[in-house]
C-alpha cells in the first residue's frame, strides 16, 4: 500500500515536530553528550598517532583523556577567575551609568521623545543588578560542579571506548557499508570544522585581547576568551561577542573609546569571521552559508546556548541520519551543500549502476 504524498509530508512533519519537542525536553543530556562526544572526535587523531607510535590501548586512551581534561578545565578556570574579577570590577561603573543614562534621556528629550518613558528606562539601567546577577551564578558553583563532573564522567568513558571506535566501525561496514561511510564523513567532517574554527577562534581571540589591552579596556583576557567561544557559532558570533567590551568600553571613557572597540573589533572580527571564515567552514562541512545560519538558530532554539555553539556537528549529524544513509534520500544534499556537483559530473560507477537499474 503507497500512502499519498501529501500524507506522507503531513507524518513526516509531525514526526519532527515530536522530535523537536523530545530533544528540548532532553537538553540537559543531549547538549553536554553530544559536546563530549565532539571534543573525543576531535582528539581521536592524538589516540591514533600513538597507537602508529606502539604505545598500548590503555596509555593511549589515559593520553586522550588526560588531552580533553585539560582542555576542558582550563578553559573552565579562566572564565570562572575572569568572570569573578568582572563582579569585582562592576560596582565602580555604578556611578558611570546612571550619568550615562541621564545624559542620554536629556539628549533625547531636545528630540521630543517623552521624558517619562525614558526616566523609567534610565532607572531600570542599574549596574547593581547586574553585579547581583553575577553573584547569583558565582554563588551556584556548586551546581555547575555536578555538571561539570558529569561530563567529565562521559568524556572518560567516550575516550576509553575510542580505543575500540575503528574495530566498531568495521564491524558496522561489513554489513551497512553506506552508514559506515557517513559516519566516517561526520567524523571528518565535525574534525575539520573544529580545526578551522579554533584557528580562526585562537586568532581573533589573541588579536581582539591585544588590541583591548592597548585601549585600556579592563578584564581584556576575558572578552578574548569570549571572542574564542563565540567564534564556534556561525555568522553571529562576532556581535555576541562585541557587546560587552562595548558597554565596558561605554562606562570606562565614554562613546569615543566605545566607538573604537566597535571599529576593532569590526576590521579584526567582522572580516575574519564573517567574510572569510565561513567559506573555510563551507568547505571543511560541505554546508552551505545559509544552512549554517537556518542551523544556528534551529538549534539554539532547540538546546540553548550549547545549541548554538555545536550547531555545525549537530547539522552534520542531523544529515547523517537523515540523507547520508539513504540513497533515496541524496537528492536533499542539493539544498545544503555548498558546491553542488553538475549530474554530467557524476562517478561513473553511480551512472553505471543507474543504467543497470533501468535495465531491470
Amino acid at each position: 500500500m503507497v500512502l499519498p504524498r501529501g500524507l506522507v509530508v503531513l507524518l513526516g512533519t509531525a514526526a519532527a515536530v515530536v522530535t523537536g519537542a523530545g530533544i528540548m525536553a532532553m537538553s540537559w543530556l543531549i547538549g553536554p553528550v553530544f559536546l563530549a562526544l565532539t571534543l573525543v572526535i576531535a582528539v581521536s587523531p592524538l589516540h591514533s598517532w600513538l597507537r602508529r607510535k606502539g604505545l598500548p590501548g590503555w596509555l593511549a586512551a589515559a593520553a586522550l583523556v588526560v588531552c580533553v581534561y585539560a582542555i576542558l578545565l582550563s578553559l573552565v578556570v579562566v572564565l570562572v577567575v575572569s568572570v569573578a574579577q568582572l563582579a569585582t570590577e562592576l560596582p565602580r561603573y555604578a556611578d558611570r551609568a546612571g550619568a550615562l543614562a541621564d545624559s542620554a534621556v536629556g539628549e533625547l528629550a531636545r528630540f521630543g521623545v517623552g521624558t517619562a518613558e525614558l526616566s523609567r528606562v534610565a532607572d531600570s539601567l542599574d549596574v547593581g543588578r547586574v553585579v547581583g546577577i553575577l553573584s547569583t551564578v558565582l554563588s551556584s558553583v556548586s551546581s555547575l560542579a555536578s555538571n561539570i563532573v558529569f561530563l567529565l564522567c562521559l568524556l572518560l568513558f567516550l575516550s576509553v571506548d575510542a580505543n575500540t571506535a575503528g574495530a566498531r566501525i568495521a564491524a558496522v561496514a561489513a554489513d551497512r557499508p553506506q552508514v559506515a561511510a557517513a559516519l566516517g564523513r561526520f567524523a571528518s567532517g565535525t574534525r575539520n570544522y573544529l580545526v578551522v574554527s579554533t584557528v580562526f577562534g585562537l586568532i581573533v581571540a589573541v588579536l581582539d585581547g591585544v588590541a583591548l589591552a592597548l585601549m585600556g579596556i579592563p578584564l581584556p583576557v576575558l572578552w578574548a576568551l569570549l571572542s574564542f567561544i563565540t567564534n564556534y557559532i556561525p555568522n553571529v558570533g562576532f556581535v555576541l561577542g562585541l557587546i560587552p567590551p562595548v558597554l565596558l568600553a561605554l562606562l570606562e571613557s565614554g562613546w569615543e573609546l566605545a566607538v573604537w572597540v566597535v571599529v576593532v573589533y569590526s576590521v579584526l572580527n567582522f572580516v575574519v569571521q564573517t567574510l572569510i571564515q565561513p567559506r573555510f567552514v563551507g568547505d571543511s562541512v560541505g554546508l552551505s552559508t545559509t544552512v549554517t545560519f537556518l542551523a544556528l538558530l534551529f538549534w539554539a532554539w532547540l538546546l540553548g546556548a550549547l545549541g548554538a555553539i555545536l550547531a555545525i556537528p549537530l547539522t552534520l549529524l542531523a544529515k547523517l541520519l537523515l540523507v547520508d544513509v539513504d540513497p533515496k534520500a541524496r537528492w536533499a544534499d542539493a539544498f545544503l551543500t555548498a558546491r553542488v556537483r553538475p549530474p554530467d559530473t557524476a562517478e561513473p560507477g553511480a551512472m553505471e549502476s543507474g543504467a543497470v537499474e533501468s535495465d531491470r
